[in-house]
């Protein structure tokens, strides 16, 4: 009756071994009574039906004899049954990294394990990356995750503070007093090197800077190092100095923590902002320009000289504190994927499931997005979303040096009027009813599009998902893609 041409060395004996188990047990037999017919010790079957040893293809006619079954049916690649295949899965999962990475016991598939058990170790299992299996990956994954719980709480302190630190206003603007500083106006080139040398330190420009580096400091010698003019403008290179100055003109120490790394860089970014863009000096001019409804942070920029970001973040400073206007405020790239972002306006950002922004793309309606398509300098749009109307004026900036990003200011849309373009006629229904997709688009293009992404910095590592299965295009937005093919084909 043991028929079959399958070698040995083709199948796999843990399956093997559970197909010998189920048709043993199918027959009603022992292990010592199959063994006594087939001239083979209880201990031999065993090991045979635990996957630890391969028969001979002798031995295996002789099972498929005693069994009433034939070789080609043992050797067969699929388990005998659902409770088998938990248990082969179940054994290969713990034969991966995981197992070992996470320092976890393994389990022992007896009788006594139930299958629903067994069905969820499966999937526990299945649900870790195998490419992440390294301590070297699950470091990554916690830090990405610490990341991410820093990130959404400094945000809600943020948040409840208005942006607004007191503390470091205050060290800004004692550092500047000393400096001579009336209070008028922008600090000159002057003020900010005699404050470097408040606080003890010199600048030297220099060759050569890690490629990684902003700045380098000599804490001993007292020495901020920054690139040569050539490699870094006058205007960043101010900003460099201060960020850096700002952790000691604040006393941070060390840390290893990345919430605390996480709260220096804020502080230290918001003092460099605190001295280029003095407090009271920026209050007055806002109010003035508030008071006739001409609100600008490009004007707050050309004043101050400083970036259109940094103006944008100083705004969020004191637009609550001196103007009881509540904001929000918006870093994206060419595809609206957040890089930074904060509001007190009752703006709800995409999130993903912990809450987290950094890396969530926004609607293809909101102003971060329609600005890059807009022929204004600055796009301005009232947007209505699900939890309430917003107005907003985002500027596209960095295009000289060919990593542009979006910096996107708004308030509620009651409070436009305070702003040059508050009075904008362009207006964006981006309600979810209004987002959803078109089924028919959708069966009108899927398996049809082949859109090819666009080149990022972050390609090499992680394009943000489309949806949350895996798309076979990550980084892409289809139904973009859907309607642009709809234009094409005049549909």
């Amino acid at each position: 009756m043991a028929t079959g041409t399958h070698e040995p060395s083709h199948y796999d004996p843990v399956v093997l071994g559970h197909r010998v188990r189920h048709h043993r047990r199918l027959a009603g037999l022992t292990l010592a009574s199959l063994g006594e017919r087939i001239g083979r010790p209880p201990s031999y079957l065993s090991q045979l039906e635990n996957g630890r040893l391969e028969p001979k293809l002798g031995a295996l006619a002789a099972l498929a004899d005693a069994l009433g079954t034939t070789t080609g049916d043992l050797l067969d690649p699929a388990p005998p049954d659902h409770r088998a295949d938990l248990e082969i899965r179940l054994h290969r999962l713990q034969s991966g990294r995981w197992r070992e990475t996470l320092g976890l016991p393994e389990v022992r598939t007896g009788a006594r394990v139930d299958d629903a058990v067994l069905e969820a170790l499966v999937g526990l299992y299945e649900a870790l990356p195998e490419a992440e299996a390294t301590q070297v990956g699950l470091a990554r994954q916690k830090a990405d995750a610490q990341a991410r719980e820093a990130n959404l709480a400094l945000r809600t302190e943020m948040r409840h503070r208005d942006n607004y630190f007191a503390d470091v206003e205050a060290v800004a603007a004692e550092g500047l007093a000393a400096t001579g500083y009336a209070g008028e106006g922008p600090p000159s080139e002057k003020h900010l090197t005699d404050l470097v040398a408040h606080h003890g330190f010199r600048i030297e420009r220099v060759k050569g800077m890690p490629i990684t580096a902003r700045s380098v400091t000599d804490t001993a010698r007292r020495v901020i190092y920054i690139p040569q003019r050539d490699d870094l403008s006058v205007r960043a290179s101010r900003s460099v100095v201060l960020q850096t100055l700002g952790h000691f003109a604040l006393e941070h120490a060390e840390t290893t923590d990345f919430e605390g790394y996480l709260r220096q860089r804020v502080e230290s970014n918001y003092f460099a902002a605190a001295v280029l863009v003095p407090e009271q000096a920026a209050a007055g001019f806002l109010g003035a320009a508030h008071a006739e409804g001409d609100l600008s942070i490009e004007d707050l920029k050309e004043r101050y000289y400083v970036s259109y970001e940094m103006a944008a973040h100083r705004f969020t400073n004191l637009a609550t504190r001196h103007l009881g206007l509540q904001v929000h405020f918006l870093r994206t790239d060419t595809a609206g994927t957040v890089t930074k972002a904060y509001e007190n306006d009752g703006l709800v950002f995409p999130s993903d499931e912990e809450g987290g922004l950094e890396g969530v793309r926004v609607s293809r309606l909101w102003g971060a997005r329609q600005a890059w398509a807009s022929s204004e300098i600055i796009h301005e749009q009232f947007t209505s979303t699900d939890h309430g109307d917003f107005w907003c004026a985002t500027y596209v900036e960095n295009v000289a040096e060919g990593t542009p990003f979006a910096i996107t200011i708004g308030c509620r849309s009651e409070d436009a009027g305070g702003f040059r373009g508050g009075d904008t006629v362009r207006r964006v229904s981006a309600r979810s009813s209004d987002l959803t997709a078109d089924p028919a688009l959708v069966d009108r293009w899927d398996g049809v599009a082949w859109p090819s992404a666009s080149e990022r910095s972050f390609v090499l590592t992680a394009l943000p998902p489309a949806g949350r299965e895996f798309s076979p295009f990550p980084g892409i937005d289809l139904i973009d893609v859907y309607r642009f093919l709809d234009r094409q084909a005049g549909a």
